[in-house]
């Protein structure tokens, strides 16, 4: 099963900022339950998605200043990078159909 790419200061640019296809980072820490049921959800979308999306793994705790400057109050937290750029974000764990027709959404925009 996919577990998603580690997210870190270091290879923020080239992970997210430069990836060639949608991103979407999932902001968690290990006391998180909520946390835990949503990283299921997210490694089933990244199989079903595999090549056209990237689940990106960013553990707040050990990676503060992304936390910060994406200003993660809730966790989790989703952020979403299409081209680039932050194009969504969400405090709270989503249902898999919603997540999906966000991932869809995005495909279709890379179209």
């Amino acid at each position: 099963m996919n577990e998603g790419i580690t997210i870190h200061s270091g290879n923020f640019e080239d992970e997210v900022v430069r990836s060639p296809i949608p991103v979407i980072l999932d902001f968690w820490a290990a006391w998180c339950g909520s946390c835990k049921m949503l990283n299921f959800t997210l490694n089933q979308l990244a199989e079903e998605f595999a090549g056209r999306i990237k689940i990106g793994k960013v553990n707040v705790e050990e990676e503060t200043l992304l936390a910060e400057q994406h200003q993660v109050i809730t966790l989790p937290t989703l952020a979403v990078y299409q081209g680039g750029a932050l194009v969504h974000k969400h405090a709270g764990a989503l249902p898999k159909p919603r997540i999906a027709a966000l991932i869809q959404d995005m495909i279709a925009a890379e179209g």
